[in-house]
């Protein structure tokens, strides 16, 4: 075995958490070594949350561009130029890795590309292609190793060779007829993107509606906007069996409300969910445990089982947002530093980067309902938000969910223009642990998104008539 080199910090997986972690690390002095083993940065600014939504506002400037004479625009037709739009989103790709480059660079961080395993506690041997393997060991220890796209076990699927995301994302061609397994995040976005290419689309979805965990109303409203886009919709569908070569062509055999049925289509785009990468990282042998779905063991202030080794993000169980990765890398951080902070009881967001988006913080009814929590519920059309007159954008609706007794702002579900950032303003209510007149009082610029708020929120029932 090669000498040990020892650092003061080790940290496996150069992502959201993991190079945050390594910089501040490094900053403090403490010698620090990365190992990555493919994408600097991790997957967000590589395969994921950036380049897709780089994709898919390319698809939306050209769904815009085919509305041009609603507009007051004369042009011709519009075409999807799939080799410019994979230039445009690989120079963002290629700037984002030369800044991570540069800041590596900066901190004195020492970034190995390699396969890291654990051999020992705390110890771990690298695997370097075309180079010597190293044995590298640290006084602390952070895992920060992600997850990736899982395969349904389904008859055919292995041989078909599939799209994830990621082959999807790096596409230069349309694909004539594009299969998506999955109603879910992934599956969603980019259904719609490839169908405003020019792709004809099918979505598959097991559960009875798009974005299961959401409420009914949000389930519709999505169907409604696939449908009206011209893509196909096969709810509560079960796929029993896959056959031919993503590509080139391929049949779908599922079953659902109408009985079996068989796609035929030319590609296979999987997104049905996510597993953690720790299938070959030795955790076993660091002393690291792992729950029955193969995540890292971690506590409130996400130590694992093992003395002096943290995870953090996804591989860690955290919430699979970027976002949520860069708070797990803050706790971390303020605990090292003397501070008590935990993972328990966090506010998170999300948004589904669809046109119109889906975005949501705190409870939707579904939740309320499930844990018996008496509340008022406030909705408004977004049509009735006269930013979208001027942008010929009113698809969608505005809900908030308030407390009976504290009239606190429980949950907060926007599906319309703008959404993202509308709900970062319901957000920060919720963090000040404002009441919801706070905001039904607040004097917002007209005509914007945020104006919704006071409309919203400007004949919330009181307490007493929710009980009758």
């Amino acid at each position: 075995m090669p000498d040990v080199e020892r650092y003061d910090v080790l940290v496996v997986g150069s992502g959201e958490a993991g190079k945050y972690v390594a910089w501040t690390m490094a900053a403090a002095g403490h010698r620090t070594a990365v190992i990555e083993r493919r994408f600097i940065g991790g997957s967000c600014p590589n395969v994921a949350c950036l380049p897709s939504k780089n994709m898919i506002h390319s698809a939306k400037v050209k769904a815009l561009a085919a509305r041009g004479s609603a507009f007051g625009l004369n042009g011709g037709a519009i075409s999807t130029d799939m080799v410019a739009v994979q230039r445009r989103k690989r120079t963002m790709v290629e700037d984002l890795i030369d800044v991570h480059r540069r800041r590596y660079e900066a901190s004195g961080v020492e970034l190995i590309m390699g396969s890291a395993r654990f051999v020992a506690p705390r110890t771990v041997e690298v695997h370097r292609e075309g180079d010597d393997t190293r044995v590298i060991a640290g006084e602390r220890v952070f895992l920060n190793v992600g997850t990736r796209a899982s395969l349904p076990d389904v008859p055919g699927m292995a041989d078909v060779v599939p799209m994830t995301h990621v082959e999807a994302l790096d596409l230069e061609r349309v694909p004539e007829h594009l299969v998506v397994l999955g109603g879910g995040y992934v599956g969603l976005e980019l259904a719609q993107a490839m169908r405003r290419f020019g792709s004809k689309v099918t979505v598959i979805e097991r559960n009875a509606q798009l974005a299961r965990r959401e409420d009914p109303d949000v389930g519709a409203a999505l169907l409604e906007l696939f449908r009206d886009e011209g893509i196909d919709v096969l709810l509560q569908t079960e796929v029993r069996q896959v056959g031919g070569r993503s590509g080139q062509g391929i049949r779908v055999r599922a079953v659902g409300a109408n009985g079996e049925q068989t796609v035929e289509a030319t590609d296979l785009l999987v997104a049905a969910g996510r597993m953690p990468n720790t299938h070959d990282l030795g955790a076993d042998l660091a002393g690291v445990e792992l729950d029955a779905r193969g995540y890292v063991k971690v506590n409130e202030r996400l130590e694992t089982t093992a003395p002096s080794v943290w995870a953090l993000g996804d591989c860690a169980g955290s919430p699979q947002f970027t976002h949520v990765a860069f708070d797990d890398f803050r706790i971390v951080r303020d605990n090292l530093n003397g501070g008590n902070r935990s993972t328990r009881d966090r506010l998170v967001p999300f948004c589904m980067f669809t046109d119109p988006e889906l975005a949501r913080v705190g409870l939707n009814e579904s939740e309320a309902k499930e844990r018996r929590i008496a509340h008022r519920i406030a909705r408004l059309p977004m049509a009735a938000v006269l930013r979208t007159r001027t942008t010929s954008e009113p698809r969608g609706f505005l809900k908030m969910l308030i407390d009976d007794e504290s009239s606190r702002i429980l949950g907060f579900t926007v599906f319309g223009a703008g959404a993202s950032e509308l709900v970062a303003t319901v957000q920060t209510a919720m963090l000040g642990d404002l009441p919801f007149t706070a905001l039904r009082d607040a004097l917002f610029t007209h005509p914007t998104a945020a104006e919704g708020l006071t409309l919203l929120l400007a004949n919330v029932a009181s307490p007493a008539a929710t009980r009758r």
